[in-house]
């Protein structure tokens, strides 16, 4: 049968840390023709030629991403929900700008862990900004001045591993590096 399990896991060792480094977004479409690796784990080990990605560089706690997978023996389906939460800090005409062109899109997301992980979100169907407190001031001195933005992407199966990711570059494994984009 096709669903019947390979692997056993053993316990894991406590050398990973939490957090996400950076994010980046590629247009709808954007990803050319993706290869796969050679082994049965779905990771990535090469993208299109002519991949731009634009790099959004995100520092704070706030910041997180998680997998649910939702499956009904009822209805015979599964399929996995990818939920990214980021915050950015500041408030421009550019940056709200770009803000409503991500909520008009669907992009693929690139989600660079602290540890040194990459994976896509949204790898066939894209993902939706689906909420957050898009612009906040906050009343006190102290308070957050940015936006807080929530996206949603929903695949038939989990978030791609990119292969070869590193700290300091998640694309480092693959030989059609995209063109990146970050901000001034």
């Amino acid at each position: 049968m096709a669903c019947d399990l390979t692997l056993g896991r053993l316990e894991a060792c406590k050398d990973s840390v939490g957090g996400i480094d950076a994010i980046y977004f590629i247009n709808y479409d954007g990803l050319g023709t993706v290869a796969y690796d050679t082994g049965d784990t779905d990771a990535i080990s090469d993208l299109g030629t002519g991949v731009t990605a634009y790099k959004y560089d995100l520092k704070s706690d706030e910041n997180t991403y998680s997998e649910a997978i939702q499956s009904s023996r009822d209805n015979g389906t599964t399929f996995f929900e990818q939920n990214l939460s980021f915050s950015l800090k500041g408030l421009t005409a550019a940056d709200q700008k770009e803000i409503r062109l991500l909520a008009y899109g669907r992009p693929h997301v690139v989600i660079h862990a602290r540890n040194g992980e990459a994976f896509i979100a949204g790898l066939e169907q894209g993902c939706d900004v689906n909420g957050g407190e898009t612009t906040i001031i906050g009343g006190a001195y102290g308070d957050k001045v940015g936006y807080s933005i929530t996206m949603l992407g929903r695949e038939q199966k989990p978030a791609n591993w990119l292969v070869g990711a590193t700290k300091v570059d998640p694309f480092a494994g693959l030989s059609n590096a995209p063109t990146i984009v970050s901000g001034t």
